[in-house]
């Protein structure tokens, strides 16, 4: 395979080019715990975008939501970057009901100027940052979220917005009580353990200490964040911030009409879109998937929603210093060619 270069270096079209160009942005996405559960194929002038089970958390998401809600945001961003090529991107989705870890495949033929727009959320795939504390009593613009929520309707999702301090206390007392319950399940606390490593560690995945700060900051309401470092002290240390005082942000919820495949991998295109436009605006997103990963609370957020939609994550907005450098595995290894992928499951190679 030819040399990979970085996201937003503008390459010679030939089909390998592409293919390496498009995974090496699409793996920018966000992903539960940095789990980074894809795989893609190339074959000629098209990508197959696979769910890979075997970095799903089986503890914290026994029915693969998050792990499809994680490859709709590398999906997101796959598209992104053809677009960023001049390239339409032609998606399906999900296209084959007998294999449900196909979540996609990507093809492109017709040539079409890139928008300033598109080029605008491509410039902010490496910069984007998950937050993992509070903000500054700076609210986030309201023009920015009312663009978000159009954003999210654009792939049958809805944002939602607490504009109420009760609505606020309501959604961090269910975090809370989540993230007391999961603590206290030793499986999921060492689930939470592999994907968390030491610092100096050579790991491509997984949430480093870089990624979080060593002294949890509390917020109110509070929204616990997760304990990566199991007290032992790992993360940034507190940098000089323009207030001491920490707020709670924008809280928002991600909900979805319908609760299936489809629906968690348009979830993650939502959420992929909306947070490259919160990071171009220079606003800062705190994802809290806690509350949506114990059945019972987030039934309880559903009987409150009243509509019958289904929350698909809690998501805090605002404005904050971001310090934490995120890690990605080498496009080499997740990335192969359609003639390897035949290869290694015949055990010869493919007929010509």
């Amino acid at each position: 395979m030819t040399a990979i270069v970085e996201p937003g270096v503008r390459l010679p079209h030939t089909a390998e080019q592409v293919a390496a160009y498009v995974v090496a942005t699409a793996v920018w996405a966000p992903s539960v715990h940095n789990t980074q559960p894809w795989q893609f194929v190339a074959d000629g002038t098209e990508i197959t975008l696979r769910a890979d089970v075997g970095r799903q958390l089986a503890v914290a998401d026994p029915s693969g939501r998050e792990m499809l809600l994680s490859c709709g945001a590398a999906l997101f961003t796959a598209k992104l970057a053809l677009r960023s090529l001049g390239y339409v991107p032609e998606t399906r989705v999900l296209p084959d009901p007998a294999d449900p870890l196909l979540v996609a495949r990507l093809r492109w033929r017709r040539q079409v100027a890139p928008a300033a727009g598109e080029e605008r959320l491509l410039s902010q795939v490496t910069r984007r940052r998950t937050h993992r504390g509070g903000f500054e009593p700076v609210p986030p613009p309201a023009s920015l979220i009312q663009a978000l929520r159009q954003e999210a309707a654009g792939y049958g999702a809805a944002l939602r917005v607490a504009i109420t301090d009760q609505g606020r206390a309501a959604l961090a007392a269910i975090t809370q009580m989540a993230d007391r319950v999961e603590r206290l399940d030793s499986a999921y606390v060492r689930e939470l353990a592999a994907w968390a490593p030491p610092p100096g560690s050579a790991r491509l995945d997984g949430v480093p200490p870089s990624a979080y700060p060593a002294h949890p900051e509390s917020t109110r309401p509070n929204f616990p964040a997760r304990d990566f470092a199991r007290g032992r002290g790992w993360g940034l240390p507190s940098s000089t911030r323009i207030s001491a005082v920490r707020f709670t942000g924008a809280v928002c919820l991600l909900t979805t009409p319908a609760d299936g495949p489809m629906s968690w991998v348009n979830a993650g295109q939502a959420l992929q879109r909306m947070l490259l436009s919160s990071t171009a605006s220079g606003v800062a997103a705190a994802l809290h998937s806690q509350p949506v990963e114990v059945g019972w609370l987030r039934e309880a957020i559903r009987e409150q929603l009243g509509d019958g939609s289904y929350p698909q994550l809690v998501i805090r907005l605002g404005i904050a210093i971001q310090d934490a450098i995120s890690v990605r595995r080498a496009v080499p290894s997740v990335l192969r060619t359609a003639t390897a992928t035949v290869r290694t499951r015949s055990g010869s190679p493919a007929a010509a």
